[in-house]
């Protein structure tokens, strides 16, 4: 995605200080800037406008504030970089726990904007594609748990060894055309209707 065809949500009180975000964003080259100018039914706001990024600049950020964002990463999934001018470490951790992408204490400047941008949104990409090995990998552990189980029914019922149990399963996927998980799912099912 090009810097023009990003937009990019400003969520800011102070008209001065969105000014600034404003500026550094379309010096570097950012086409859609849209300036948010409180908090207000932030979540609805920010996901009526569908923005790339949420750039948040706050005097200090409140746990009000930070449950609000962390409503919006978890419905919206954009990458925020937020600007405070104060903070503490309980702050910096709730920020992180809200999904924030970027933290910054004190160093709002325009030429500054855009390379945090840019760190904000690799963050938030590296992050994404962790939670979604992280879901890929559970996926596959309940699967084979799942194979696991039928295998044993199949073992135990029919007095087979593992791998012949093993065998039967994807004999019977390959028969029909279907994955071993949805054989193994129809036999625990089964195993489970019948007691």
């Amino acid at each position: 995605m090009t810097e023009t065809s990003l937009t990019v949500a400003v969520i800011d009180p102070s008209r001065a200080r969105a000014a600034i975000l404003e500026e550094g964003l379309r010096a570097a080259g950012i086409g859609r800037v849209v300036v948010i100018p409180d908090t207000a039914d932030l979540q609805e706001r920010v996901a009526a406008l569908a923005p790339d990024v949420v750039v948040i600049h706050l005097e200090s950020p409140s746990r009000d504030i930070l449950e609000q964002m962390s409503a919006v990463t978890r419905h919206a999934e954009r990458p925020v970089a937020m600007f405070v001018d104060r903070s503490d470490a309980a702050m910096m951790q709730a920020a992180v726990d809200a999904g924030i992408s970027a933290y910054v204490v004190d160093g709002l400047r325009a030429e500054r904007i855009k390379p945090i941008l840019d760190i904000a949104i690799l963050r938030f990409n590296a992050f994404a594609r962790l939670q979604r090995e992280l879901s890929e990998a559970r996926g596959e552990l309940a699967d084979r748990k799942l194979i696991e189980r039928a295998k044993g029914i199949l073992m135990s019922l029919k007095g087979l060894s593992e791998d012949e149990a093993y065998k039967q399963l994807r004999r019977k996927a390959m028969n029909e055309k279907r994955k071993i998980v949805d054989i193994a799912r129809a036999i625990v099912t089964t195993a489970d209707l019948l007691g």
